[in-house]
């Protein structure tokens, strides 16, 4: 049996010739690059994430550390008041005398000129403090409408613990213009009237060889009676003899000279610490 012949399977084409040999030359395969991931928005959120934790951490620190120093600052009080138990000193106007009174007449200016004098008593109640007031600055006015009375000024001093010191201090206004509204209600030529008195200060205390900051104090009388001097007697007439000749005037009584009344009742005094925090006072 004769044996059966297959065709050959088709013949592999050449390779492409090169451009030296005149043919086209083929394109070369291209292969496909895939981007470098790279997650920018996860280290961004990181960076933001560890500067607020930051902050946050330092914002805690400082609570803390102010914390602690208002703890360590309201011990230290606690324990200087349980020490020392610090009181206010207390001022007392003991007694006021309106020595000079004199308001002119003008219904559209008038002009005032007074004088009174105060005698103040101040205390120290603490056992173991010691008060230092810089120079005293006085002024007085009418209760009513504010009317001004005059100022002055009384030299300061080293309140001791447990003492008590007098002084006086004259309030003298001369020819100060007052309003005719108030003056006509307020100032009276005859018969008491109420006139407040301030004084403000700085004090600071002393405890041992320690001295505090001074602090401004003021101090406050209210309810304080004055009354004007009486108006000075009428000159005596002279007296004629019967033949023309002048007599000696008769002398004056001594209930009609000027007096002024003298106010001796205690009045005591409000006294408050005033405080000044950059550029308000309290």
């Amino acid at each position: 049996m004769a044996d059966r012949v297959y065709p050959a399977a088709k013949p592999t084409p050449p390779p492409p010739m090169a451009n030296g040999g005149g043919g086209p030359a083929a394109p070369k395969p291209q292969m496909y690059q895939r981007p470098i991931y790279r997650p920018q928005g996860q280290a961004k959120s990181r960076r933001g994430r560890s500067c607020r934790c930051s902050f946050c951490c330092c914002f805690c620190w400082a609570l803390l550390v102010v914390v602690l120093l208002a703890l360590v600052a309201a011990a230290a009080g606690g324990a200087f008041y349980v020490l020392y138990r610090p009181q206010r000193p207390s001022f007392t106007v003991s007694s006021v005398r309106l020595s000079t009174f004199n308001l002119s007449s003008s219904t559209t200016a008038p002009v005032l000129t007074d004088s009174i004098q105060l005698t103040v008593t101040a205390k120290n109640p603490n056992k173991k403090l010691v008060y230092f007031y810089d120079d005293f600055s006085f002024s007085a006015a009418t209760a009513a409408n504010a009317v001004p009375l005059g100022d002055a000024t009384v030299p300061g001093f080293a309140h001791d613990a447990g003492n008590t010191t007098v002084f006086t201090a004259t309030i003298t206004g001369a020819g100060v213009t007052v309003d005719p509204s108030g003056a006509g209600s307020d100032l009276k030529k005859s018969g008491a009237f109420s006139v407040a008195i301030d004084a403000d200060t700085r004090a600071g205390v002393k405890v041992g060889s320690l001295k505090t900051k001074k602090m401004g104090i003021q101090v406050h009388c209210e309810g304080i009676k004055v009354t004007p001097p009486s108006p000075p007697p009428p000159a005596p007439k002279k007296v004629k003899g019967k033949n023309g000749t002048a007599l000696a005037p008769a002398p004056a009584l001594d209930n009609a000279e000027t007096t002024a009344t003298v106010s001796t009742a205690a009045h005591s005094c409000k006294v408050r610490v005033r405080v000044k925090i950059w550029k308000w006072t309290f």
